[in-house]
């Protein structure tokens, strides 16, 4: 909330809803995380699964930041 006042204060609604929008694009990452997990603990031993979920997260958030700044 503090957040998005301080970038509406000083940048504007524009900037505003541009940050609305990545905060709605960076559930997308956790939900992978979330899914991989739950598949990845069916079949690997529990830190494994972990650091696959954790490395799923990454390559996801990784790939919507060069889609964002592609088409941003």
């Amino acid at each position: 909330l503090i957040a998005h006042y301080i970038v509406a204060s000083e940048r504007g609604i524009e900037a505003l809803r541009a940050t609305i929008v990545f905060g709605m694009w960076s559930i997308i990452p956790y939900f992978v995380y979330l899914v991989s997990l739950w598949y990845f603990t069916g079949i690997m031993r529990l830190p494994l699964a972990l650091a696959g979920a954790v490395g799923c997260w990454g390559l996801c958030a990784w790939l919507l930041i060069l889609g964002w700044n592609h088409f941003h």
